[in-house]
């Protein structure tokens, strides 16, 4: 007998065990799911998007296995000794089968035991965790607004093309008809003399016809050379598959964050605003190719700013939230026609604001805003009781139930699973 080997010669690429990961990240992905949320509550805003160690205890590592045991029912043959007499009925032992006691991996009287498994996650598999099922609600594909994305439709067929584009059952058929059609009247010539040659061999050997049968015989031949130097396919035979670039309507989005910076906002409130702002920048920036963001901040007035002012500026005032909302409407008016642009607008608050104003902002958002915009997200940052902006934006959610949301955030560890909520993904109606 030949012993046969096999070596594998394939180089160790980097992701070679990215299966067998993923795969045991599926299988824990309660454990890490639970430590993500942990960690975006404690975290702060710098290092959001670090990755995680993940702790697993001993007893969830452990796998089910098949032992024999000493329950069930059996009968044994003991040999006599001091303790047990013939007859006797042993009583079945405690625990049930495997061996086990239920006791588990964790330190025991003897000082030995199981640590429980540590292991990191990176940075993309975090953010993956931290997202996932997550979307903006109610994007719809709107007209080709810049024509960045394409596809390559079927365009019937062309005379030029590369060998890899060679439609062969066409091609093949031009040159079926092609023949047939370049030896039509030879085919039916040689019909005729060969019926003419028939008839004359079937008068019998007469010396008259000799030469008309040799001539007919001659003519055949020639007929038959000229049919065969006909080419089985030619070069205008061939067809290619031709495809035509076509644009694909896009889902371009802009969001709008709205954040209040206004002095009855203490620091610790506006960094919960800033977390949610971040998450939802973190989610929108890793989730969505086509998308922009419109950074304003407001207290009396409002203000269009980058990322930078939006995140760490200083400034701050007094409170008219429909300042942010008219400069909402004014850049949506001007920049991002709703017949091409999905739109969004998430803003945090404490709901402090002038009672005269909120009637106003209820007024914007009902009649301005809400009809342009694919979803609105308001999160009131207050442990505080509800004042009239709270209850002016309730009122807009009783008209619009399936484009405005609106929580309350009381304490840090509540931004995570509100923005879960405001942005779970939904079924399609």
């Amino acid at each position: 007998m030949q012993n046969s080997y096999v070596i594998d010669r394939r180089l160790n690429g980097k992701n070679k065990s990215a299966v067998n990961r993923r795969r045991f990240l599926e299988r824990y992905k309660k454990h890490i799911k639970k430590a993500v949320n942990e960690a975006v509550n404690r975290r702060s805003i710098t290092d959001m998007e670090k990755g995680e160690s993940i702790t697993i205890p001993s007893r969830d590592i452990q796998e089910p296995h098949f032992s024999h045991g000493q329950g069930g029912r059996r009968t044994f043959v003991n040999p006599g000794n001091k303790e047990f007499s013939q007859g006797d009925r042993l009583r079945k032992p405690q625990g049930g089968g495997a061996g086990g006691n239920g006791a588990g991996q964790g330190a025991s009287d003897s000082g030995e035991g199981m640590d429980e498994f540590t292991f990191n996650i990176s940075q993309d598999e975090f953010l993956e965790f931290l997202f996932e099922d997550l979307a903006l609600p109610n994007m719809v594909q709107k007209e080709l607004r810049d024509m960045e994305e394409f596809t390559y439709r079927r365009a019937g067929y062309s005379t030029q093309g590369t060998p890899a584009k060679m439609n062969i059952v066409r091609s093949l058929r031009n040159a079926h008809a092609r023949r047939i059609a370049m030896t039509g009247s030879s085919r039916r010539r040689i019909k005729e003399l060969t019926a003419e040659l028939e008839s004359l061999e079937a008068k019998g050997p007469l010396a008259d016809d000799e030469p008309r049968i040799e001539e007919i015989k001659d003519q055949i031949e020639r007929i038959k050379r000229k049919m065969a130097g006909i080419p089985f396919i030619d070069d205008f035979d061939l067809r290619f598959n031709r495809h035509e670039k076509q644009p694909i309507p896009t889902n371009a989005a802009v969001m709008f964050c709205l954040m209040d910076v206004s002095g009855s906002m203490t620091q610790s409130t506006k960094d919960i605003a800033k977390r949610f702002f971040l998450l939802l920048y973190m989610f929108l920036r890793r989730n969505y190719e086509k998308i922009e963001v419109v950074f304003i901040r407001h207290h009396t007035s409002a203000k269009e700013v980058d990322e930078e002012e939006f995140f760490y500026s200083r400034e701050t005032g007094g409170t008219i939230v429909s300042s942010a909302l008219k400069l909402t409407d004014e850049i949506i008016k001007h920049r991002y026609p709703p017949s091409a642009w999905n739109i969004y607008v998430a803003q945090a608050s404490d709901g402090d604001n002038w009672n005269d104003d909120s009637p106003v902002c209820r007024k914007i958002l009902t009649e301005a805003i809400m009809p342009l915009v694919q979803y609105y997200s308001y999160i009131e940052i207050t442990p505080r009781d509800h004042q009239a902006l709270w209850y002016e934006y309730e009122s807009i959610y009783g008209d619009f139930p399936d484009q405005f949301s609106m929580e309350q955030i009381v304490e840090a560890g509540e931004i995570y699973p509100v923005f879960r909520k405001l942005f779970q993904r939904r079924e399609a109606a």
